[in-house]
């Protein structure tokens, strides 16, 4: 299974890979499922794609019942454009479908460079560089304001492109909402989604969020859970550990695409460039998109988490939890000059963490990669998808 934002390219890549297509947000696709989905399914040419499960969720329970009669792996390729209900407790796919994440594209799969994760290499000691290209700051965010959604990324120019994102946050507020059940007040909801994208990156209360959108709690709530379930927002939890004292536990939200952020927000590139709280958050949303939409092909296993204390003199921007309670720390600088003092928090993290802590990354936008203490370095955000030099000599 899929699962995935609208228009993030699930079914183009899904298509590749099915003998039969049953598209459920067409007539055609649902008519003989909605008859008798058990009859559907049988004596098709596999792999069969069931396409928008979450249109005609009632298929689910015939994809368990052919699976369990014919137990062979690979048999249907099921994508959905929503995450609700695949974590209830009585859902007939657990045990039987593997979930994949998918996320609009990154700059290496725009550039087309082969997979290469990031986390990979800095877990595996690499000598990191930036691109080739060498970037600088405007660079950076022509690439955060067009984002990762394929149609704006590859086929649009910058006027189409930025029309397409701001529709896309239109359809969200007017048709995506009411097709999942949800008679929400569109208006009141694209407020909601703008303030969210304002505060992208940033751990606001919830309350502010809510208020700046004139509606209750109670209304923000079933807002946020339907945004996160269309994955159109997400969230970085709270990193904690029994060595640190004092830690907060508000969660860092994040629009999915940085794209999506500037149209939610109407934002070009002077825009952006005047205001330095939207720069640091423009480029904050843009680097986390990365490595998100790495975390379910890497080698490495790893999810993605912040910390910070509760009164705010210590924070990391990204704590990647590696398995046997490792860690990675990475701090995110919209700025082309970096020293020790920013990897200040990095090195109280280091030094408290002991040999739990592999790496740090200082990420800034200017052209150098260099040392900044041990184990922390400082390094283009190009590096996320420069290609790889190998390890280091002796490693």
């Amino acid at each position: 299974m899929l699962v995935g934002p609208r228009a993030c390219g699930k079914t183009t890549t899904a298509v590749r890979h099915a003998a039969t297509v049953l598209a459920l947000d067409t007539e055609q696709g649902s008519g003989a499922l909605r008859a008798d989905p058990d009859v559907a399914l049988r004596n098709r040419a596999e792999p069969v794609l069931i396409d928008e499960w979450q249109e005609l969720p009632s298929v689910m329970g015939a994809a368990k019942r052919a699976v369990d009669s014919e137990r062979r792996p690979g048999r249907f390729i099921i994508t959905g454009s929503a995450r609700s209900n695949t974590d209830q407790r009585l859902w007939p796919g657990t045990g039987r479908v593997v979930i994949l994440a998918m996320y609009p594209l990154t700059v290496a799969e725009i550039l087309r460079r082969p997979l290469d994760a990031f986390i990979d290499r800095v877990v595996a000691g690499e000598t990191l560089h930036g691109d080739d290209t060498t970037p600088d700051l405007a660079d950076y965010l022509g690439l955060a304001l067009r984002g990762g959604f394929p149609e704006p990324a590859l086929a649009l120019g910058e006027t189409g492109a930025r029309l397409w994102l701001a529709t896309y946050a239109d359809q969200v507020a007017l048709r995506d909402a009411r097709a999942h059940g949800h008679m929400f007040d569109s208006a009141h909801l694209r407020r909601y989604l703008e303030a969210v994208a304002i505060n992208s990156a940033g751990t606001p209360q919830h309350r502010t969020i809510y208020e700046a959108a004139g509606i209750d709690r109670r209304t923000a709530q079933a807002y946020e859970q339907l945004l996160s379930d269309l994955v159109v927002v997400d969230h970085l939890p709270a990193w904690s550990t029994n060595r640190l004292k004092r830690l907060s536990r508000a969660p860092k939200r994040y629009l999915i695409d940085s794209g999506l952020m500037a149209g939610i927000l109407d934002l070009g590139l002077e825009d952006v460039l005047s205001d330095g709280a939207l720069i640091g958050a423009m480029v904050d949303t843009f680097v986390v998109a990365q490595l998100r939409a790495e975390a379910p092909v890497a080698r490495t296993r790893y999810r993605l988490s912040h910390l910070r204390d509760q009164n705010g003199r210590r924070e990391v921007d990204v704590i990647v939890e590696l398995p046997r309670r490792r860690l990675v720390g990475i701090e995110i600088k919209a700025a082309a000059g970096v020293g020790r003092s920013d990897a200040r928090h990095l090195t109280w993290l280091r030094d408290s963490m002991g040999e739990s802590f592999v790496a740090g990354v200082v990420f800034h936008t200017g052209r150098d990669t260099f040392e900044l203490e041990d184990r922390i370095v400082a390094t283009p955000i190009s590096a996320i998808w420069a290609t790889s030099d190998g390890p280091p000599p002796g490693t």
